[in-house]
């Protein structure tokens, strides 16, 4: 927008405006855009009439918004203001001190300010020009009232920098002190008539903070008057007069006298304390950062454990029985058919289910156990599906059923066979359809689960009898996986009584040892408790353990004789020479292995056995067995 318009009078009004000798500028506050500015204006702002006209107003007073606002709305409500608080941006970076004096006018229905602007420092001109002038003419008299006066402004100055409560000193074009507030003197322990006259640099601003010397040339103070820009500093030291540091922000600015760059005045702030706090707050958050790390580690090592402990650490022993289990997991593993596992109790049916899941795709996410015998009928929907707030008495928050929790991973029905038959055709609808509903929630969710069952009961026979739904057992038959009792796979009874033993004895914090007559009253019981059973009887013979010596307490048995493997003691009292060799040498495979290859020592292979470390080497000699194989590999 222009002053210009369409009629003569207008047309003269804007050549008025443009020649007028006082800087103004026509204003509209509320869209904080200049709308017309006359050549004074221009030349004192040093920007150029046709960049001024249409700017933002505001953008003429960086960092001033609140000031403006306030002067704005004053022109606006009392018709003329003025004010000496507004200090505009001018292109070549001089600093300004003008008066604004601003009157409202009202055109087209908008409420616009003309504004004009006075230099102060033009007008001190004006006035000690006029003061020198009366001088001249009144003599003596007048030049003391001169005196009085710059003495006055001299005052002002001095009350200024006193009151100021940052830092505040002056250097020359030389680097030399010309002046420094008492606030300066406070923080930096240098009184004024030590420093005035000084090379700053040298004094205060020498070294770094590390002690490395801070190059005359490097210092931005020195090169505000050398380069003639405004340098701020945000994190420096300046050094006190007993030589301690003082962290400081700073800005120096140069002084220019007719255009001529003649030194810098600098201005700081003390920000130790701000330091200080945020070292401290970075330090709590590395401890943070590091304790969550620490205890992410944690949760996985425990989680590791977690799933190792289980019963055993891994599905123990080298039999017919055991390899044929081994090679059904890795074959059913990577798909999600469902798996029912049967067996004894006792005979690790978990530990399968956990071997399955773990090799599956579905290993990142949790595998979640029910046991089902222990589910009262009446609480078994709330347990499998969950149950909604409400939804029935003492349902006094919303819960998360089994399925839900194992989504995306595996869902293991323990003792599926426990079911009580009217809830079993609840559980075939969720397998088949995938989806379930809380109690008391009409809302139906998807669940993606893989299955796996394990019952000690025939469930054929369960069918054929009416106690076990014909269609849920197909619906869970579909890979059948048979866990045999520990009778059935003698020859692995050393190795799982060695493994749980050193398992046993690391939690214990002690050292134990099986002898050969141990380990031959161990392999001649028939276990029907089966694994569980085995290692309760190693835990209780730890516990009854005196001086390292294991005391076994099992039945003795005869049981019928059977055709003998290799490595498997023969059933009966009766042993040939070749089977009593073969049991020797399995027992000190299995101590070798659980000893990590050391023959002597505590919990090495001939303590594990109950004999001399030198009748071991001998049997071993003979045996061609090399302890140096069980050796783990050092690492490369």
């Amino acid at each position: 927008m222009s002053l210009v318009g369409c009629g003569g009078t207008e047309r003269l009004a804007a050549r008025a405006f443009q020649a007028a000798a006082n800087p103004t500028l026509l204003v509209d506050p509320l869209a904080d855009r200049v709308l017309d500015a006359n050549l004074a204006a221009s030349r004192l702002l040093g920007v150029d009439r046709d960049a001024l006209v249409d700017a933002s107003f505001a953008a003429l007073h960086p960092g001033q918004r609140p000031a403006l606002v306030v002067f704005s709305d004053a022109v606006l409500t009392l018709g003329r203001h003025w004010t000496r608080a507004l200090t505009p941006k001018a292109a070549d970076e001089r600093s300004l001190r003008l008066e604004y004096e601003g009157l409202r006018i009202v055109e087209g229905g908008r409420e616009l300010i003309l504004l004009t602007l006075a230099d102060l420092d033009e007008r001190r001109r004006r006035e000690t020009g006029a003061e020198a002038d009366l001088y001249i003419r009144d003599g003596i008299a007048e030049w003391r009232r001169v005196e009085r006066f710059f003495q006055e402004v001299e005052r002002e100055n001095q009350l200024i920098l006193k009151a100021a409560g940052e830092g505040v000193y002056g250097v020359n074009a030389e680097g030399a002190t010309t002046f420094l507030n008492p606030a300066a003197e406070r923080m930096l322990g240098w009184t004024a008539e030590e420093l005035v006259g000084r090379n700053m640099h040298a004094t205060v601003h020498h070294h770094h903070a590390d002690g490395a010397h801070y190059a005359n040339d490097d210092c931005p103070i020195y090169a505000a008057f050398r380069d003639g820009a405004v340098h701020n500093v945000t994190d420096e030291v300046f050094w006190r007069k007993d030589g301690t540091p003082l962290w400081v922000e700073y800005t120096s600015t140069p002084i220019r006298d007719r255009g001529v760059v003649v030194g810098a005045v600098v201005v700081f702030r003390d920000i130790g304390q701000r330091r200080e706090a945020d070292a401290k707050l970075k330090a709590a958050l590395a401890e943070v950062d590091a304790l969550r790390e620490r205890l992410e580690l944690e949760n996985a090592y425990l989680q590791e454990e977690i799933r190792l402990e289980g019963r055993h650490r891994g599905i123990i022993g080298k039999s017919a029985a055991i390899e044929t289990t081994l090679r059904q997991v890795e074959l059913v593993a990577p798909t999600d058919a469902t798996v029912l596992i049967t067996g004894e109790s006792g005979t690790g049916k978990e530990l399968i289910a956990r071997a399955i899941h773990d090799a599956s795709d579905r290993r990142d996410r949790p595998m979640i156990r029910v046991n089902c015998a222990a589910i009262p009928r009446e609480l078994f929907e709330s347990e499998f599906f969950g149950h909604a707030k409400g939804a029935f008495t003492g349902a006094l928050r919303d819960r998360v059923g089994r399925f839900e929790l194992a989504s995306g991973g595996t869902l293991f029905l323990d003792e599926v066979g426990e079911i009580p038959l009217e809830q079993q055709g609840k559980l075939l609808r969720v397998l088949q359809e995938g989806q379930i509903e809380r109690v008391g929630e009409e809302r139906t969710r998807a669940v993606d689960v893989r299955i796996i069952a394990a019952t000690n009961r025939d469930l054929e026979a369960e069918v054929r009898r009416g106690t076990f739904r014909r269609d849920l057992f197909f619906r869970l038959n579909v890979f059948p996986i048979h866990s045999a009792p520990l009778r059935e796979r003698p020859e692995d009874i050393p190795l799982l009584a060695l493994h749980i033993l050193d398992r046993l004895d690391r939690r214990a914090g002690s050292t134990s040892a099986l002898s050969e007559g141990d380990m031959r009253r161990l392999c001649a019981y028939s276990w029907p408790g089966n694994v569980r059973e085995l290692e309760n009887v190693i835990e209780r013979a730890i516990i009854l353990a005196r001086d390292g010596r294991l005391k076994i307490d099992v039945p003795v048995e005869v049981r019928a004789s059977a055709p003998v493997e290799r490595g498997a003691r023969a059933t009966g009292s009766i042993l040939s020479e070749l089977d009593r060799r073969a049991r020797d040498r399995d027992a000190m495979l299995a101590a070798l292995e659980a000893s990590g290859g050391r023959v002597s020592g505590p919990g090495g292979a001939a303590e594990r056995l109950g004999i001399k470390p030198t009748t071991l080497a001998s049997r071993m000699k003979v045996a061609g067995i090399d302890a140096r194989s069980f050796r783990a590999p050092r690492p490369a």
